[in-house]
């Protein structure tokens, strides 16, 4: 009965609160809808191939008493939704993509993922070329600035292309060095990613050592805003060959 719940809360994007033995009590009081929010730029030659760059909107809530309550996720992951704005702005002005690009802010990652995979069921798979996920980006990877990770590095050849098309530059793609952590199974690309969308996410939180990371001190004063702008721009100009048509990374078996 839990897992028939969450399969519909899953279907018309909502969130599941409770356990089946307080199921319905909580349903009724914190049941809400949620929405993921998405923009598109169509391509010009190539408009039935698509290119996702996401991030997700949601984080943690708030605490019922204390001086501070809220836990603003500033790094977990409005650093990610912020790099998914500033990446629209920037694709929309050079208007030269060839392929479609979809812009999406994902509801619900914090309790299951439910937005990417009301997305993923209504998309077709198929015809999506890569998924670029961000997520927490706003500290220095472990190996410092101008780099950072990319989960499932080996399930395709997505990080091989990013990094090619960054020659000459002094920013790193690396691969994701918390194996034990199951990022690449933990995040919204996942769901498309088992589809076989080469579907990855980019991130520079060090797992083992991010003292903010799910706590109510994650605010926008502990982000490197300087080294988050980096990662960005190098988000975009490794993403061109891909978004241009001219590069299409392997398939996730």
């Amino acid at each position: 009965m839990a897992a028939f719940i969450e399969q519909e809360f899953a279907k018309i994007g909502l969130g599941y609160w409770g356990t089946l033995t307080n199921y319905r009590q909580e349903f009724q009081i914190r049941g809400k809808a949620a929405n993921n929010v998405i923009g598109v730029i169509p391509g010009k030659s190539k408009p039935n191939e698509y290119v996702v760059f996401s991030a997700h909107y949601d984080h943690l809530g708030t605490e019922p008493t204390g001086t501070d309550t809220v836990y603003n996720g500033a790094n977990d992951d409005a650093s990610g939704v912020t790099a998914v704005i500033a990446l629209a702005q920037y694709y929309k002005a050079l208007n030269n993509n060839e392929r479609t690009l979809i812009f999406v802010a994902f509801t619900a990652e914090e309790v299951g993922g439910f937005g990417s995979r009301y997305f993923s069921k209504n998309i077709a798979a198929d015809q999506v070329v890569a998924m670029f996920n961000i997520e927490m980006i706003g500290t220095e990877s472990k190996w410092g600035k101008n780099s950072c990770y990319i989960t499932g590095f080996e399930k395709s050849d997505f990080g091989t292309i990013l990094q090619r098309n960054l020659q000459g530059s002094p920013f790193q793609f690396h691969p994701d060095p918390y194996p034990a952590e199951q990022l690449f199974y933990r995040s919204d690309n996942a769901t498309l990613a088992a589809l076989g969308v080469p579907a990855h996410t980019i991130s520079t939180s060090k797992m083992d050592a991010e003292p903010n990371y799910h706590q109510l001190s994650d605010e926008v004063n502990t982000l490197d805003l300087a080294n988050m702008t980096e990662v960005i721009k190098s988000i975009a100009v490794s993403a061109q060959s891909i978004v241009q048509g001219k590069d299409t990374p392997s398939r996730v078996k």
